[in-house]
């Protein structure tokens, strides 16, 4: 029987999850939500805290809000810098009611694996912390255009697609509807810059997701970022 996104799944593993957030009502709530899916093996309120209960819990996924007082006034970036060394396994995903360039080019920066921001859903949520667990990139759709210029700014990044093999798999028009997409607009808004169709973007976004085997636009919009091609 294939598991439903809003139930707890009986046999894998448990994901050790750490909560990082200084508002006590929303962290009790978000552990709530999550308590069903994972070990909450720990929660923290500021900078000094988390770094220490990081380092003693090592846990599998930090969620971490980006605002966090203490320390030297880094918040959430300073908290991932400073407790990647002593927890080397952990993977770290943000979650903030901030949706600034700034905020999210600093904790990408810093090392953050993703980037959520506090609309998301219980469901969703849950997905992205599994996804971010399993080696993948998550950000909400929104952020994904801020996510590309962060990435275009990294050092190491290659500019030449000359070559891209999957790239040149695309159409033209599969092409434009790819850039939009992973530029954070939604199927609407792609419609209306090109002219076309709600239902031709969807027909155009499941040809591009099958021809570069990604499952959704998350990982589109990684994929294009590691290609700096928006």
């Amino acid at each position: 029987m294939q598991e439903s996104q809003g139930q707890a799944p009986r046999d894998a593993a448990r994901i050790r999850v750490a909560v990082v957030d200084d508002h006590e009502m929303f962290r009790i709530g978000v552990i709530s939500t999550l308590r069903p899916f994972f070990d909450i093996v720990a929660q923290a309120a500021d900078v000094e805290g988390a770094e220490a209960m990081i380092a003693e819990s090592q846990p599998d996924v930090v969620l971490l809000d980006v605002h966090v007082p203490g320390g030297a006034g880094g918040g959430g970036a300073e908290i991932l810098v400073k407790s990647q060394h002593r927890s080397p396994k952990s993977v770290f995903l943000a979650l903030s009611v901030s949706d600034s360039p700034q905020d999210v080019g600093a904790v990408i920066r810093a090392g953050a694996q993703g980037y959520v921001t506090k609309t998301v859903s219980g469901n969703d949520l849950v997905s992205s912390i599994r996804q971010v667990h399993e080696g993948y990139a998550v950000f909400s759709p929104k952020l994904a255009g801020f996510v590309l210029s962060t990435f275009q700014t990294m050092p190491g990044q290659s500019n030449s697609i000359d070559d891209d093999d999957e790239l040149n798999s695309l159409s033209a028009r599969e092409q434009e509807v790819m850039r939009l997409i992973a530029r954070g607009y939604t199927y609407r808004e792609t419609a209306a810059e090109l002219f076309i169709s709600v239902k031709t973007v969807e027909t155009h976004v499941s040809k591009v997701l099958r021809k570069l085997q990604l499952s959704n636009r998350n990982e589109l919009a990684r994929w294009a970022a590691d290609r700096r091609i928006v």
